[in-house]
């Protein structure tokens, strides 16, 4: 177990570590496909949809055409990912599926876990959402009151961009060797892990990590490991 002495921020990814996307939105996916009548599960439509955001942002950030935001992608990716399964992308359509981002809930463990954690850390989001979108998820949602909640609009890319990490431990005014970023997203760790950060993935599904030299300082199941973990090696005050 690795001590995270020097650590003063935990910056936390929103979307599928803090808020559960998948527990949120197939109820509404599934609503909407029994609708229409369609050969495909809410979960492999749910998978597909996921994995197509993916790409919208890579494919964003790589272009450099201009940071279009984070539901933009999305709602992209839907376009997309309806017409793949043989349904019409109108306007009507996907405002329907795309209704079910206002209820996101954070996992059941999550608000616990940083009541325990907030004795010893900054709590930060550091998130791919839209500020606006952000602050009523973290106010309505979440419901909890983070130290700062950081927008990636501000650096004009999506994580992984090292733009993001550098750019977020510069607005806290901590190095980044003092951040450590908590995802879900495997892709982000690996991201802030290459800027100087240490890292904690939370791997609820028991997914594979890269193969790259840029490795979590720690795998946990849930936020409540999460909490276990960080508190066993917390700062010295």
């Amino acid at each position: 177990m690795n001590h995270f002495s020097g650590i003063k921020a935990l910056t936390f990814d929103l979307f599928g570590t803090i808020l559960d996307l998948g527990g949120s939105l197939s109820p509404f996916v599934a609503e909407s496909l029994e609708a229409r009548e369609v050969d495909v599960s809410a979960a492999n439509f749910w998978e597909q949809w996921r994995y197509r955001q993916r790409i919208e942002q890579y494919q964003d950030t790589i272009t450099m055409l201009g940071h279009s935001g984070y539901l933009e992608t999305v709602r992209r990716a839907l376009h997309y990912t309806l017409r793949c399964n043989g349904i019409e992308a109108t306007p009507d359509t996907v405002e329907e599926f795309m209704v079910g981002w206002q209820s996101l809930s954070p996992f059941p463990e999550v608000l616990s876990a940083l009541k325990h954690l907030q004795t010893d850390y900054q709590l930060v989001v550091l998130s791919n959402g839209d500020p606006g979108f952000l602050d009523y998820l973290v106010t309505e949602r979440v419901k909890w009151e983070f130290d700062a909640v950081i927008s990636v609009t501000t650096f004009g890319a999506f994580k992984p961009h090292p733009a993001v990490y550098r750019g977020a431990a510069g607005t806290l005014g901590l190095a980044v060797n003092e951040c450590l970023m908590v995802s879900a997203n495997s892709f982000d760790i690996l991201g802030a892990r290459a800027c100087g950060y240490r890292g904690a993935f939370v791997n609820r599904y028991n997914l594979p990590y890269e193969d790259t030299a840029y490795q979590p300082d720690v795998t946990v199941g849930d936020f409540t490991e999460l909490a276990d973990a960080l508190q066993k090696n917390a700062p010295s005050s």
